[in-house]
């Protein structure tokens, strides 16, 4: 079985969507993905900083676009995803990607959805300052405890040696001089304590976008970061997505669900990298491949077609 895995924020960088734009029907694609979400993902993806990619209510709209793209790119290659990808799962705001992954939404719908939570969780993110910093090495008991002992909460639980702390940039800064043994401390590039209480006004905005939506079932096996359990309807999905935002992301329990799923191989969607490498720490014998760029397809393209075999045998 193929797992489909969608990237969250932290994963942006400048420049992400200026290799995909010399593939036909991306600038196209980018058009009605911008008009769906009311921001300029074409320049956003290809002109702007760092600093302004950071900013909660565009990077996540980017992201998501980027990880549409990149597997409408992939699909040209091995034909729909549908036919070799068995499972889907996201972190974070990749949930809303991996959504239209598994045709909960469609790609538009999905695209104003993330921008409805982008916007809000920045105007959350604005009422105190707050962040959030990845944990990474030490016992994984004695990160947690020291996480909560400073006011923080873990929240997200990525496997693989990494917890990400979130709470006010005051706290964190203190976790960084109490640091775990064996731990380093790495502050992220995002502008709130996400997935916290911290995000709990940004909850009723999305709410009520995602109650104006029409939701399919998944066609494929989807997860939840809530507990890494199946989605079991496109209901459940947007519940899912919606309260996920204030609360912590158990990607550890996704990746033990992909275990059980038997899930063989991995590609994980633009802007990738950081997925793939908790799986292939977490996930032994899985083979993984990270779509960063277009010259990534090969990779992936060979990917699945060593391992669709078993899928598609499942599937009839």
């Amino acid at each position: 079985m193929i797992a489909i895995l969608c990237p969250g924020q932290g994963s942006q960088t400048p420049g992400m969507l200026e290799a995909w734009l010399e593939i036909d029907g991306t600038r196209e694609r980018l058009d009605r993905y911008a008009a769906a979400a009311g921001v300029d993902l074409l320049g956003l993806g290809t002109t702007a900083d760092a600093e302004t990619i950071r900013d909660t209510a565009v990077a996540q709209p980017l992201i998501v676009a980027a990880s549409l793209v990149s597997l409408a790119a992939l699909t040209e290659r091995t034909g729909p995803h549908t036919a070799w990808a068995g499972a889907a799962a996201g972190h974070s705001v990749g949930e809303y990607a991996a959504s239209a992954v598994a045709g909960v939404l469609d790609d538009e719908d999905a695209l104003a959805l993330v921008a409805t939570r982008g916007r809000a969780m920045a105007e959350a993110a604005a009422t105190t300052p707050t962040g959030m910093s990845a944990v990474v090495g030490g016992d994984p008991d004695e990160v947690i405890q020291t996480i909560r002992a400073h006011g923080l909460v873990p929240a997200n639980v990525n496997g693989g040696g990494q917890v990400v702390a979130a709470g006010t940039l005051a706290d964190l800064a203190r976790l960084k001089e109490a640091t775990p043994a064996k731990a380093r401390v790495i502050p992220l590039p995002v502008a709130g304590a996400f997935h916290t209480d911290h995000m709990r006004p940004a909850v009723e905005a999305v709410a009520a976008a995602a109650a104006a939506l029409t939701p399919s079932d998944p066609a494929l096996t989807l997860l939840t970061n809530a507990d890494g359990g199946v989605v079991p309807s496109g209901t459940a999905a947007l519940e899912s997505m919606v309260a996920q935002i204030a609360r912590p992301v158990r990607w550890d329990a996704c990746q033990a669900t992909l275990a059980d799923l038997g899930v063989t191989a991995a590609v994980e969607l633009a802007p990738g990298g950081v997925l793939a490498g908790l799986a292939r720490r977490s996930l032994p014998g899985v083979e993984v491949v990270a779509v960063k760029s277009p010259a990534d397809l090969d990779a992936a393209a060979d990917l699945v077609a060593r391992h669709r075999t078993d899928t598609s045998e499942e599937s009839r």
